[in-house]
């Protein structure tokens, strides 16, 4: 995750730092300080750990699970040399106890739910810490400050029946950041890799009783100079520890290699194995011998149609399940193809999370995520910035995903200084690089989802990468690689890029970017295929620009998608002392130094709620285009196939035909077979007979769905829609009938409206309480509207604030009553300046309606766009269900209004409201023609506008929203906020991101626009 200027590609490095003869590390020479380092800051990845090798579910070896109750010993310092509790008889009776897997800043004082109980804030290291690029300690690598939390933890267990002796492994799956490890007080090793396995021989310490295993582990290590990966800091035990009996000829490791050739069909199968031993395969009719290879007709895997082949892998000690995917990933005519075809990335970078646990997840939680991704047509994932639970890897291969798996690897914070003591370009940590790229090649291998290796993230460049680089390629050639920190991509088989504007992704679509300074390394890099590893930044309201930057996928061979960042909001879930539940984010827990909220980027909420960001891109990757015939060609719809391997079987094609939004029929299409690519025009039924006989909207809106229940989705999912509409009939404003009058007191009577006759605003509408409407263009701004402070200027809100347009002032120069109007004439402006926006409201009126046309001309100098152009009015807070035909059911903006479907929409007005990590504008329907506000009853208040406009209603105005810093900092009030707008400046992603597009900007301008008010009941 980027969070400084994009990298310049860094020079050669200069020759690494001296080493002692025997390659160790040694701290410089202080006085009176110890010259060799504890364990937890040398470079080493760890002592005594087996060799990494390939993970499987299960086997019918034995296992033992050793989760659940251990007992905790939470220290401020890292005292290493006291390693007294790790002897059996050691007494920790007076030891608090902790759940395993886990983060101990999770629990503890923070109860189960994951709520703060007061009292003092933990110490340093014993509360949740984030940062998105800067070291939460002093950077002096490898050292690390003496105050380094520190758990000790203890698990007592037996052996079950029948266990025997001999060869046993015991395994961890992820600890952060240093773990030292005993068993049965005897030291088996340490490492260092928070996020990868690694493995002890512990048949010769075990016993058939009372077996003790003690850990050790450090928040912060050497190992956390590779760890600086936008996240929480979360130390802890996270990820699965068990004991595996391994009998004499176990599997040591094991190597699939499923290629298929898409010419004849054919896939060849061979699996490596240690011992050898036999495969067999009972659908493809396979019994071979491990080394030996075997070609035959198969089904191939891919991301669309994931067919996996159940296997078994037999040596004389143990037999192993296999899933077997037939595909091959090659770099070809300048473009990544699996199994000979282009593939287009529609994916999302992913960091493992959950609002409670932090990084521990459970089976349920990663099969959620992945069922979320498919019904929202992602997919691609990017395992960021490391790999993940293995557990999610099989479910990949198993639902069908494109994986991008990143290895243990960012030093993001170094390029605050430039880069200088960057560990990749440092030799002496070469070892703990390598160990990484190892542990994950190794582990993962087997997975045939996995179609890209990466180096890591955010490292600049160094010979680390590059040895890195050169050891994955010979261990597997099958895959190309990864990486984005270095522009003349030395290292890697892709050109990829973070964030860049729609402008330039054009121009490399076109093989058109801005040339390397070596021509040699400039040519091979435009050869490349492209892809944005991380885009359209999905912090609070938006990304904005996706459908522009989904269109330049479509266009260019070259430019074969990208990973929207990322995939979940990172808010911890906690209560305030009066009970109410709010999602943390950085600064609530009292860090030192944080990065705030902009740890809540995702797609989904903590509690993983789509939010309105998910819907539109979900609608922006369609698999299937649905769009008018065109021109000339009445009722029908162009159907076009956007799959990279599949057909359109899988779907059926269904419609309804709505005249204002009411249902006149529906149907079922017949859709042609059609390849990937291609297109059908197919024709609609004519509207039926008894359709109403008036001037109508007429919308048809067609859906793609799910033929059959897939491992994914039920039959009738929608995988994606369009909407027809026949041309709109025109507008006509009401006749004005009533003539403005003075009523009792300072009131004017037009209609059924009762205005103040000083001021100029509406008071009541038959009897329906109101004040105002008036002008308004602030909006409490977005993530995106804030901007990133390393962001170029003008960054929208900071502009917005020094122009003044959070405190516009109103002054009412006239109220003119003529025989059928009631105008007001008034300058709306900020204090300070001499910009102003002239604003003239003309009232009309029927006996019963009110219709209010508005004119706004701006005078002086406006050098930014508005936040929002329109009026906003309190209403009596009892009209609480909300209405309108036009944009929904969701939110939708200016550039984030695709999943925007033309409709009748109903929901309360409470449910209006998107709770975005930290508040901010949210809510608005666009493209509205009619909104409603009612009572219980059915009474209220009905607008219409002309032209369509943008309707968003809430229980706090604007100046609360922007004050609030989480969603408990909002409270309900008596009334409500409408605002109605002319129109709204775009979103963008200028959190990290582009800023809004040209074509989505509210420039300042003259604008013209009406509304028609009347009551209901």
């Amino acid at each position: 995750m980027t969070g400084t200027p994009p990298h310049t590609p860094h020079p050669m490095p200069s020759a690494p730092p001296a080493r002692t003869p025997d390659g160790t590390d040694h701290a410089p020479h202080h006085p009176g300080r110890p010259r060799q380092l504890p364990y937890y800051e040398d470079r080493s990845p760890g002592s005594g750990a087996l060799p990494p090798r390939a993970w499987y579910a299960r086997s019918d070896a034995a296992r033992i699970s050793l989760h659940g109750t251990w007992r905790f010993r939470l220290s401020a310092c890292a005292t290493a040399e006291d390693d007294a509790f790790a002897r059996p008889d050691f007494d920790d009776s007076q030891w608090q106890e902790l759940r395993v897997p886990g983060h101990w800043p999770l629990m503890g004082r923070f109860a189960a739910e994951g709520s703060y109980e007061g009292g003092d804030r933990p110490q340093f290291g014993g509360a949740p810490a984030y940062t998105n690029t800067a070291y939460p300690f002093p950077v002096d690598p490898p050292r690390v400050p003496d105050e380094n939390p520190t758990g000790d933890h203890r698990r007592l267990f037996d052996l079950p029946e029948g266990w025997g002796e001999g060869p046993a492994v015991l395994h961890f799956g992820g600890v952060e950041s240093c773990a030292r490890v005993w068993l049965n007080g005897v030291e088996l090793g340490h490492f260092k890799g928070s996020r990868l396995p690694h493995e002890f021989e512990a048949g010769h310490l075990l016993r058939p009783h009372r077996n003790v295993l003690a850990v050790r582990v450090h928040q912060w290590s050497s190992g956390s100079y590779l760890e600086d990966q936008d996240q929480w800091w979360l130390p802890g035990i996270f990820r699965n520890v068990s004991l595996h009996r391994r009998p004499e000829g176990s599997v040591a490791d094991h190597f699939v290699h499923a290629g298929f050739d898409h010419v004849t069909g054919h896939g060849t199968l061979r699996v490596e194995c240690e011992p050898a031993g036999r495969v067999t395969v009972p659908a493809l009719g396979l019994d071979l011998a491990t080394g030996e290879s075997a070609t035959v007709p198969v089904r191939p895997w891919t991301a669309e149609e994931p067919h996996l082949y159940d296997g078994e892998l037999v040596t004389p000690g143990e037999r192993i399940p296999l899933r077997i995917g037939f595909r091959t990933v090659r770099f070809e005519d300048g473009l990544l193809k699996v199994n000979g075809r282009r593939i287009l990335l529609r994916g999302v970078n992913r960091h493992e999370f959950h609002p409670r646990s932090g990084r521990t997840l459970g089976p349920e939680t990663m099969r959620r995520d992945l069922l979320l991704m498919k019904r929202h047509n992602i997919n691609a994932v990017r395992t960021s910035h490391y790999p993940p639970h293995p557990a999610f890897l099989d479910l990949c291969d198993e639902l069908g995903l494109w994986v991008i798996d990143e290895c243990d690897l960012e030093t993001h914070g170094f390029a605050q200084q430039g880069w200088r003591d960057n560990p990749v370009d440092d030799a002496r940590w070469e070892p703990a690089l390598l160990d990484r790229a190892r542990r994950m090649v190794e582990r993962d291998k087997n997975h045939p989802g996995i179609v890209l290796w990466s180096l890591g993230n955010e490292c600049g460049t160094g010979h680390g990468l590059s040895a890195m680089a050169a050891w994955m390629r010979e261990r597997d050639p099958s895959r190309p690689l990864h990486y984005e920190g270095d522009r003349s991509c030395a290292d890697t088989d892709v050109y990829s890029r973070m964030y860049a504007d729609h402008a330039e992704v054009e121009r490399i679509g076109r093989r058109a970017e801005e040339p390397l300074p070596d021509p040699e390394l400039d040519a091979r890099r435009r050869g490349l295929p492209f892809l944005l590893c991380e885009y359209a930044h999905a912090m609070g309201n938006g990304p904005g620009g996706l459908s522009e930057y989904q269109r330049l996928f479509e266009r260019h061979e070259r430019c074969q998608g990208g990973f929207v960042w990322e995939w979940i909001d990172h808010g911890l879930r906690q209560r305030t002392p009066a009970g109410e539940v709010f999602h943390a984010y950085g600064g609530d827990f009292g860090e030192e130094l944080h990065d705030g909220n902009f740890v809540c980027d995702g797609l989904v909420l903590p509690d993983r709620v789509p939010s309105p960001g998910l819907l539109e891109f979900k609608k922006v990757i369609e698999p299937v285009r649905i769009e008018a015939g065109g021109a000339g060609a009445a009722h029908t719809v162009r159907i076009t196939n956007l799959y990279d391997f599949a057909g359109l079987g899988h779907l059926e094609f269904r419609y309804v035909y709505e005249v204002d939004g009411m249902p006149h029929g529906h149907g079922w299409l017949e859709v042609p077979p059609l390849a990937p690519g291609a297109s059908a025009t197919v024709e609609l039924s004519e509207p039926p007979e008894d359709e109403p006989d008036d001037d109508g909207e007429r919308i048809w809106t067609v859906q793609a769905v799910l033929a059959e229940d897939t491992a994914w989705a039920p039959a009738g999912h929608e995988v994606a829609w369009g909407q027809l509409a026949a041309p709109r009939p025109a507008t006509t404003p009401p006749a004005a009938t009533a003539t403005p009058r003075r009523g009792e007191g300072n009131v004017i009577v037009l209609g059924p409206g009762t205005f103040d006759a000083t001021t100029g605003t509406l008071g009541y509408l038959d009897g329906v309480r109101l004040d105002g409407p008036r002008l308004d263009v602030w909006r409490a701004p977005t993530d995106n509207d804030e901007a990133a402070p390393w962001q170029p200027e003008p960054r929208p809100a900071t502009e917005w604030r020094r122009l003044g347009l959070h405190r516009m002032r109103h002054r009412v120069d006239a109220v003119e009553t003529g025989p059928q109007s009631l105008v007001v004439r008034t300058r709306v402006a900020p204090a300070g300046t001499s910009s102003a926006l002239r604003t003239v409201y003309r009232w009309t009126a029927r006996h019963d309606l009110l219709r209010l046309e508005l004119s706004v001309d701006p005078e002086g100098d406006w050098p930014v766009p508005l936040p929002r152009l329109g009026v906003r009015m309190r209403v009596c807070g009892s009209l609480g269900l909300a209405g309108w035909f036009g944009g929904g059911p969701g939110e939708g903006y200016p550039d984030t209004r695709a999943a925007a479907r033309v409709g009748r929409w109903s929901m309360p007005v409470d449910a209006l409201q998107t709770p975005y990590v930290r508040p901010q504008e949210n809510g608005a329907r666009p493209g509205v023609r009619w909104a409603e506000l009612t009572r219980t009853d059915g009474s209220g208040l009905r607008i219409e506008g002309d032209p369509d406009f943008f309707f968003a209603a809430r229980r706090w105005p604007a100046e609360e929203l922007t004050a609030a810093r989480h969603t408990t900092d909002l409270r309900p009030g008596e009334d409500l906020w409408v605002h109605l707008d002319h129109a709204q400046h775009g979103i963008g992603s200028q959190s990290c991101g582009p800023g809004v597009l040209p074509q989505h900007r509210l420039e300042v301008a003259p604008a013209r626009f009406s509304f028609v008010f009347s009551s209901l009941g």
